[in-house]
């Protein structure tokens, strides 16, 4: 597979997302899951991400066993900034120096390795100045623990402030064709630094390959919680889902190709290389989307699938 440059760090042009592996999208199972990484792996898809709060630290030794002998042909990415070590059965945001540099230990144990290739900020604690939280993890770099920086989900503003701490090398956040935020809230900030983005859902949290049914997600599935899967919104956005299928038709593809295609894609128009991490817990559809970077687009595929935005309906969270 292609690979791209993320900042300094050298990544497969489509990573791996985990989280669903152990949270958030209904049950999954060890064995599937462990298959589909290494299958991934198999395929060049070396980029795996994972979190230390995705099942409270579970994906995190999932993802560590599965990667067990092949951990130089990987780059592994994990997270702090989210504890769920507090007793009150949630996780809550905690961007303390003491607590990342805790964290970034009980992640190494568990995904069984000596050093994180990408360490992101989860995600920005209001409550702690941003150049101390940089710092702690600036300090992880200094000890070897950890390669490379990143962070998720901030604004440009917040970008720069950390990189004037330490390098960035790449921002996690969301976007897909039916979530564009970072291109108006951080994208600018990216290309000027020379920092890379990593979309997470590309997807559309699985919406936008026509497989879902909103109404009949499993009862422990988050994605019920979410304002564009309630039964109007969802009815509504059949109609972007089709759009998306027609392309899909006329090529000869599936309709998440078309949208992982997408993504990539935009890394010429934004000006920094866009590394989508689609998630999935099952062999068939990691093949699917590691094909999609062999997708291409046309123009008027370009301008058909950018108007979509505007038609979704429902609000990200």
């Amino acid at each position: 597979m292609k690979q791209v440059q993320l900042g300094g760090l050298t990544v497969s042009a489509q990573g791996l997302g985990c989280m669903g592996m152990s949270s958030v999208y209904g049950d999954a199972d060890w064995d599937e899951s462990t298959a589909t990484i290494r299958r991934a792996v198999d395929l060049g898809v070396t980029h795996i991400d994972t979190a230390n709060a995705y099942g409270q630290g579970h994906n995190e030794v999932l993802v560590g066993r599965a990667v067990a002998g092949r951990r130089d042909h990987v780059t592994l990415a994990t997270k702090a900034g989210m504890d769920f070590t507090t007793a009150r059965g949630k996780v809550v945001i905690n961007n303390h120096p003491d607590h990342i540099k805790a964290a970034a230990d009980a992640s190494l144990l568990r995904l069984g390795t000596d050093h994180i290739d990408l360490y992101y900020l989860h995600r920005v604690d209001p409550e702690v100045p941003l150049e101390e939280s940089i710092g702690a993890m600036a300090d992880l770099v200094t000890e070897g623990k950890v390669r490379h920086l990143g962070l998720s989900e901030v604004t440009g503003e917040q970008l720069r402030t950390a990189h004037a701490v330490h390098p960035i090398a790449a921002v996690q956040s969301e976007y897909s064709l039916w979530t564009r935020d970072p291109e108006t809230t951080v994208a600018d900030a990216a290309r000027e630094l020379g920092v890379g983005l990593v979309a997470y859902s590309p997807l559309g949290r699985g919406f936008l390959t026509g497989t879902v049914d909103a109404s009949s997600l499993a009862a422990n599935d988050g994605r019920r919680r979410l304002a564009r899967f309630t039964e109007e919104a969802a009815t509504a956005n059949q109609a972007v889902a089709e759009a998306v299928r027609k392309i899909a038709e006329v090529k000869g593809v599936t309709a998440g190709q078309i949208a992982i295609a997408w993504v990539v894609a935009q890394g010429e128009r934004l000006g920094t290389p866009v590394v989508p991490i689609p998630g999935t817990k099952r062999v068939k559809w990691l093949e699917q989307n590691a094909a999609a970077l062999d997708v291409e687009l046309t123009p008027d595929d370009l301008a058909a699938l950018d108007a979509l935005a505007a038609q979704v309906v429902g609000a990200r969270y």
